[in-house]
């Protein structure tokens, strides 16, 4: 879909899950969980003027032509959790949080092996790290309050900016397990 049939809201989640997955890009792999809270930034401007002194120009004039333009926050400090999910399910948001997005890094086989993985966690885990197709992953997910959402993909075997896939439905999971963070 091109950014042109996009609504405003939509074109700006999607510009921000792209500016994180770049930024996110820019640490390498084998990273932590990154979560970032999303804000309007005309409207994190409006109640906190002092922000423009703090923010680059250009970031003042994108909230000036696009009243939708979003900034990440991203949350240092994160809970302790053993798993994606459980970390997910320790955020909450403030109402003057317009979103949330994560950027995670998973590993990812064709869905015909999928019923090959052994029962046990242990030798699952070893069985997918062995497995010859697998695929290292770098997803993002932003969600926003009022329901928009958009997802970018990256793989570690095609690592470059124009080959990450940039969508609303590549990681409907993790869609809905940001997406319950603001609820």
């Amino acid at each position: 879909m091109t950014d042109e049939l996009l609504e405003p809201r939509s074109l700006s989640v999607r510009r921000v899950i792209v500016e994180l997955e770049r930024h996110v890009a820019t640490a390498g792999w084998d990273a932590p969980v990154r979560v970032f809270a999303l804000v309007k930034t005309a409207g994190a401007l409006e109640r906190d003027p002092s922000l423009a002194n703090r923010l680059p120009t250009e970031v003042i004039t994108a909230a000036q032509e696009d009243p939708d333009h979003l900034t990440a926050v991203e949350q240092e400090g994160l809970p302790q959790a053993s798993t994606l999910e459980e970390l997910l399910h320790q955020i909450a948001w403030p109402e003057s949080v317009d979103g949330s997005a994560v950027v995670v890094e998973r590993t990812v086989l064709p869905p015909e092996v999928e019923n090959q993985i052994p029962d046990d966690a242990e030798i699952a885990a070893a069985w997918i790290d062995s497995h010859p197709d697998r695929r290292d992953v770098r997803i993002g997910a932003a969600v926003l309050r009022t329901g928009e959402y958009c997802c970018a993909v990256r793989a570690r075997d095609h690592d470059s900016e124009d080959s990450v896939a940039v969508g609303p439905d590549l990681a409907p999971g993790l869609v809905e397990a940001v997406g319950a963070t603001l609820e």
